[in-house]
C-alpha cells in the first residue's frame, strides 16, 4: 500500500500522458471519441460505482456540474442494478471501476445498455468486462494496484473525471479560453503537488502515532470535499478497522455532534477554498466541545495551523485539483494508524480486492 501511494505522482503523470494537447487548448480522451457528441448534449449524466469508486464518482458529480453545467446523479452499483430507474435513451451512465469485473457494476451496465441508453467505462485493467460491455470508455492507466485499499486507482479515476469535466466545459463553451488553459495547467502540475504531500509523510506518521488507540473518528468535509471526508473515513476503517464516518460538515449539528468530546479525533478537510470560511466555523464548534482536531489544510494557513491540534498540509492550487491532493494525506494517515495498531495493511480481514460476486 505505501508503494501504491508513493506511485502516484508517476501514475497520474501517466493517466494525463497524450491526453493534453502541447498548445494546452485541447483534451483528448481518444476512447469516447464515438460517444462525444451524446455527451455532449446529454441532459443526464448516472455515475455508479462502489467502495471507493462511488467516492470517485461524487467528486465527478461536482466537478462536471460545476464546469460542464450538465446534470448528474450519482448512483451505488447496488442499489441501481435492484430498482426501477427511470431512463431514457438521452441519458448517459458511466460506470467507474478498477478491476472492471465489480459484479454489481458490470450488472447496472448490463441493465443500462437494455434501455437503450449509451454506457461509458472507466476502469483501470485493459481487457475487463466493463471494458468490453461498454460503448466507449477510458482507461486510468494506474498500473497493477494489489493492495486491498485502493490508493492509486482512486486518484487516477479522479483524474479521469476531471479531465472529461474540463473537456466538457470547453466544448460546451463553458469556460472562456483563459480559464481553460489555467484549469489545464493545474492537471499538469498535480504529480509535483502530490510529491511535495508525499514528502512529509514523517509528520503524518508522527501524527498517527498519537491517536493510535482512538476507537472512532469522524471526517468532515463541505462540497467537493465531502467525498474525500467520505474515503477518507472508508481508508481508515478498510484498514486500522477503527470505526469512522464521512460527513457533511454542514450536517453535523443534525446528529454526529452528539460523538464529539476529548477523545474523538476529528479529521476537517479545510483548505482554503469555496466554502473555507464554513469549515472554519464547523472546527470552531467541535473545539468548543472538546473534541480534537486534525485539519488538512493549505499550505501558509497560519490561522488554523496556530489553532488546531495538527495539521496536513497541502500545496496551493485551484478547487479544481484540490480533491486529489486533499486524499493523500488522509491515505497516509491511515496507512500509519493501521501499522501503529499491527494491522495487516495489504491485506486487510474479510475483504477481497475485487468484488465479483453479491
Amino acid at each position: 500500500m505505501l508503494k501504491e501511494i508513493f506511485e502516484q505522482p508517476k501514475i497520474i503523470g501517466q493517466t494525463l500522458s497524450g491526453r493534453i494537447t502541447p498548445d494546452l487548448k485541447e483534451i483528448k480522451l481518444g476512447g469516447l471519441d464515438l460517444v462525444f457528441p451524446k455527451l455532449l448534449h446529454a441532459q443526464r449524466i448516472i455515475i455508479l460505482g462502489c467502495g471507493s469508486s462511488w467516492h470517485a464518482a461524487l467528486i465527478g458529480k461536482y466537478l462536471i456540474e460545476q464546469y460542464a453545467g450538465i446534470c448528474v446523479e450519482v448512483d451505488y452499483a447496488s442499489e441501481f442494478r435492484y430498482r426501477k430507474p427511470l431512463l431514457n435513451e438521452s441519458d448517459i451512465v458511466i460506470a467507474i471501476s478498477q478491476s472492471g469485473e465489480t459484479a454489481d457494476t458490470l450488472a447496472a451496465v448490463r441493465m443500462a445498455g437494455d434501455f437503450g441508453v449509451t454506457t461509458v467505462g472507466i476502469c483501470n485493467v485493459v481487457g475487463s468486462g466493463i471494458g468490453r460491455e461498454t460503448d466507449a470508455g477510458v482507461y486510468t492507466h494506474a498500473g497493477h494496484e494489489i493492495g486491498v485499499a485502493s490508493t492509486k486507482a482512486f486518484t487516477a479515476q479522479i483524474t479521469v473525471l476531471t479531465l472529461l469535466a474540463v473537456k466538457l466545459a470547453i466544448e460546451k463553451n463553458q469556460i472562456t479560453k483563459d480559464i481553460s488553459q489555467l484549469l489545464i495547467k493545474e492537471l499538469l502540475l498535480i504529480p509535483q503537488k502530490i510529491q511535495s504531500i508525499l514528502e512529509r509523510a514523517l509528520n503524518i506518521k508522527e501524527v498517527a502515532a498519537k491517536y493510535k488507540n482512538s476507537s472512532s473518528a469522524l471526517f468532515l468535509g463541505r462540497g467537493v470535499f465531502f467525498p474525500v471526508a467520505l474515503e477518507g473515513a472508508l481508508k481508515l476503517k478498510e484498514i486500522s478497522y477503527i470505526h469512522a464516518e464521512g460527513y457533511a460538515a454542514g450536517e453535523m449539528k443534525h446528529g454526529p455532534i452528539a460523538l464529539i468530546d476529548e477523545n474523538l479525533p476529528v479529521i476537517a478537510i479545510a483548505s482554503r477554498h469555496s466554502q473555507y470560511p464554513k469549515i472554519v466555523s464547523n472546527i470552531q464548534e467541535v473545539m468548543a466541545r472538546k473534541g480534537k482536531i486534525i485539519a488538512v489544510i493549505t499550505e501558509g494557513d497560519s490561522t488554523l495551523k496556530d489553532s488546531v491540534d495538527n495539521v496536513f498540509e497541502i500545496p496551493d492550487s485551484h478547487e479544481l485539483i484540490a480533491p486529489i491532493l486533499a486524499i493523500i494525506p488522509l491515505q497516509l494517515f491511515s496507512y500509519y494508524m493501521a501499522l501503529n495498531r499491527g494491522c495487516n495493511v495489504d491485506q486487510p480481514r474479510n475483504l477481497a480486492k475485487s468484488v465479483t460476486v453479491e
